[in-house]
């Protein structure tokens, strides 16, 4: 009975040698339809279609099952570096010839068996036929006994199981994967560990993902998870796609079983995709992939994952001068989207402790609300300080991808932020100076108070226009700064011996005429030094600058200037 045994076991092999002989000349790059020089981009792409269109569970023929392990066989040989430079070299993966020259003194070309010890055999074939010359190529394989390991990954229990449907041990050759629910039939194991992704551990998962503000496509296995090769092509053009907006890992749920716990993670025959997402409140959580693993479903499934801090406001209602939020500056991006741009969305994720984000859908650059803002080219982004000061940080963006896009964008608001900081403080400054916050307008109720006998010199900023008012208030609020510097060095005993106001020329005629009968009508702006005690002053009609206006009230206080009487006492309405 067992000589019976092992004679079917034989000529069995045999059939199966035979056809693995066959199988182990095919090209892998023809299997996968790639040129030798293809990246391994081109490579998943080739294998992922492949696989979906001869997977055993869509395909019961047997031709479909037995083209689905030559996808399999090619792609576990190209997808490894070292097994891919020893098939270039060699011919085989393993990094020898799978084969021996024939020379003198060999077997001619015949088929024959050998005994490899207690339960051991061997098979040595010679293909070319008989009288083969020195080059014909003879090959030579070893087998176990039933149950043991061959040198194809399978032993005999496997045969008989494949071939009349016994269950004597492992799975076949073509199991289905994971990501397109289970079947009755066994599975084969193609490769148990995520190699070609990033491992996370515990500590990594701390530092690097955990509330830092990127998305994250988690795969969590075993070491008996089944199709993982499957779930890494999908996972690598996922990645590719979305490369810097979102980054990937892998979680080993059995060598680090206390982790994948700790996350909710329990492992199961087949792997397992999380998105590690940020919600509105701020917080991290992982959200299971529960659809077909087809590339398209997880790219969506993700980009819906992608950080949403970004507000979609309508121009035409929204409040540019609202006040910030609890002091941060603004940002808003104004594109032709229908939805908010992965871009946006990401960076909204990686700066939300520092930005308030909006985003805004516009017809095109001639949007009467685009033009407002001074905008003219889109994509554009607009920014408002922490007091309302308004910038144009970029207009007419251009992306080359979404990694390069977001680096540049992050170097804006790097800068932006910097500009922030700085007018904060200036305004900080400000605050803490009362006598230089702002310069006061002369009415009739403040006239005395500002410019009356007690002052020794008022040098007072004539205007007529809001915008001359605007710059005159500046270049005044300038010089009484540095007054104000020079005066911390006098004794405390002394008397200030200038003060500084505005008067609206427009609408106090009558004061001017006090000390001009033309009034000055013909001067936008000037500079009026008055000595109230004497009823003397001085006039300065040129261009208002900071360093003129120093210059002009030196000459006034030192008494390098010539002063005049008033007509007349002015007074202010």
């Amino acid at each position: 009975m067992k000589t019976r045994r092992i004679s079917i076991t034989i000529v069995l092999c045999a059939s199966l040698f035979v056809l693995n002989i066959e199988s182990k000349t095919l090209d892998p790059y023809k299997v996968l339809g790639v040129d030798k020089n293809a990246s391994q981009r081109e490579i998943q792409k080739a294998f992922h279609k492949l696989s979906l269109q001869y997977h055993p569970d869509k395909n019961k023929n047997k031709g479909a099952q037995e083209k689905f392990a030559e996808i399999n066989n090619a792609y576990d040989i190209l997808s490894d570096e070292e097994k891919r430079k020893n098939y270039d070299l060699y011919g085989d993966e393993k990094g020898a010839p799978g084969f021996d020259a024939g020379g003198a003194g060999d077997h001619g070309g015949y088929t024959y068996f050998t005994s490899g010890g207690p339960g051991q055999s061997g098979f040595n074939f010679r293909p070319g036929g008989m009288g083969g010359q020195g080059g014909a190529r003879s090959f030579s394989f070893s087998f176990g006994g039933p149950g043991s390991q061959s040198s194809f990954g399978f032993g005999l229990d496997d045969i008989f199981s494949n071939m009349f449907g016994g269950d004597m041990g492992s799975g076949n050759q073509f199991g289905g994967f994971g990501g397109f629910g289970g079947s009755g039939r066994s599975q084969s194991r193609t490769r148990n560990s995520a190699k070609s992704i990033p491992s996370i551990n515990s500590q990594m998962y701390k530092k690097e993902i955990s509330d830092k503000g990127m998305t994250w496509l988690l795969l969590s296995h075993t070491s008996t998870s089944r199709g993982i090769q499957h779930y890494e092509s999908v996972i690598g053009e996922v990645a590719s796609s979305l490369k810097g907006a979102m980054k990937v890992g892998s979680l080993n749920c059995e060598t680090d079983a206390s982790f994948c716990k700790g996350l909710g993670i329990y492992p199961r025959n087949a792997p397992r995709l999380f998105v590690y997402s940020l919600k509105s409140s701020g917080n991290g959580a992982l959200v299971e992939y529960s659809d077909d693993l087809d590339v398209k479903r997880v790219k969506s499934f993700c980009q819906e994952h992608l950080p949403g801090f970004s507000k979609r406001i309508d121009l035409d209602h929204f409040d540019f001068g609202s006040q910030s939020i609890g002091g941060l500056p603004k940002v808003m991006l104004l594109s032709t989207k229908k939805d908010t741009p992965v871009i946006w969305r990401a960076l909204s994720g990686l700066y939300r402790d520092r930005f308030v984000f909006y985003d805004a859908q516009v017809r095109d650059g001639s949007d009467p609300a685009v033009q407002k803002l001074g905008v003219n080219a889109l994509p554009a982004i607009v920014g408002w300080l922490s007091n309302g000061e308004k910038h144009i940080i970029e207009t007419g963006i251009s992306v080359k991808d979404i990694k390069s896009a977001i680096q540049d964008l992050s170097g804006l608001l790097d800068t932006f932020e910097k500009k922030n900081k700085k007018a904060a403080s200036q305004s900080k400054r400000e605050q803490s100076e009362p006598e230089a916050k702002q310069v006061p307008l002369i009415t009739g109720s403040n006239f005395n108070e500002i410019c009356g006998e007690k002052t020794p010199v008022c040098v007072i900023g004539v205007f007529r226009s809001s915008k001359t008012r605007e710059k005159l208030e500046k270049v005044l609020l300038s010089v009484s700064q540095k007054s104000l510097l020079r005066r911390q060095h006098v004794a405390s005993g002394s008397r200030d011996s200038v003060t500084y106001a505005l008067l609206d020329g427009a609408k106090q005629q009558s004061f001017l005429n006090a000390f001009d009968r033309s009034g000055y009508k013909s001067s936008d702006k000037l500079l009026l030094a008055y000595k109230p005690r004497k009823g003397k002053f001085a006039v300065f009609e040129g261009e208002v600058t900071t360093e003129e206006a120093e210059s002009f009230i030196s000459s006034v206080l030192s008494g390098d200037v010539q002063f005049s009487n008033t007509r007349q006492k002015p007074i202010a309405k």
